[in-house]
């Protein structure tokens, strides 16, 4: 009977297993995160599929196969490393900005507000359009490749530059992650539900779209009527006045969300 025991003592868990599973599963969680929205989550898809062969090949005693993807697993890992090497440093400077990290950063985080939001009242004052999305947990890499890549400290004189009238970076968004702008000009995709306000623009839309795909803070100031606007889980807050911007991007004061 103890022997039965030792042998089948897993299907017994106490409570340290409960806890490692619940750090496995938070583990997985965060690499899910840091992977959404990047190509490397296409590949990792592609890796469980080479997985699910392999375990076809063996039960199959395919042994042509199954030597042919043993050989695959082991050199494959060194080259992940060389093709997604960006995709790397990015995940582990995203994780140096988590929200327990952050913790220690405030004056960091509050330097930063100040600057985006200087530059959306000077944006706002001369009525000239822009859009700056924030990434936070859902990384923002995916559209970022469809803009210019940038790797500049944010600042409120270059948010200015960048919105330039009749620039090359006028229409599309500044996707910022921690304190540097990564990329400009990137295309954002537009909300798939209807506007009922038609005085909502394109640039509107392209922050509600990318607030719903994503928990990014999306800032939009209208070229019309200069009105700064607030997307966040496919919620808008319009008229912002700059007090209440700050206080959102400083974490202040709670986001909008559905």
């Amino acid at each position: 009977m103890s022997e039965l025991a030792q042998r089948f003592g897993f299907l017994r868990p106490d409570w340290k297993d409960a806890f490692e599973i619940l750090i496995v599963a938070f583990v997985f969680y965060r690499v899910l995160l840091l992977l959404a929205g990047t190509r490397a989550i296409q590949m990792l898809l592609g890796l469980f599929s080479l997985v699910a062969f392999y375990v076809v090949a063996h039960l199959l005693n395919l042994s042509l196969l199954e030597y042919l993807l043993e050989g695959i697993f082991k050199f494959g890992v060194f080259a992940l490393l060389i093709v997604f090497q960006p995709e790397l440093r990015s995940a582990l400077a995203h994780l140096g900005q988590s929200r327990f990290l952050r913790l220690f950063s405030r004056l960091q985080e509050k330097e930063l507000a100040e600057e985006i939001t200087e530059a959306a009242v000077e944006l706002s004052r001369s009525k000239v359009g822009a859009i700056i999305a924030i990434e936070r947990e859902v990384g923002l890499a995916e559209y970022a490749e469809s803009g210019t890549r940038l790797q500049a400290h944010v600042s409120s004189a270059l948010l200015q530059n960048l919105f330039t009238p009749y620039s090359p970076l006028h229409d599309g968004a500044v996707l910022i992650r921690g304190d540097e702008i990564v990329a400009a000009g990137a295309i954002l995709p537009l909300t798939q539900f209807p506007v009922a306000d038609r005085q909502l623009g394109t640039r509107h839309r392209a922050a509600l779209g990318l607030s719903e795909e994503s928990d990014a803070v999306v800032l939009v100031v209208s070229e019309e009527t200069g009105t700064i606007s607030v997307a966040h889980r496919g919620i808008l807050l319009r008229h912002v006045t700059p007090e209440h911007l700050s206080d959102l991007l400083a974490g202040r004061v709670a986001l909008p969300r559905r």
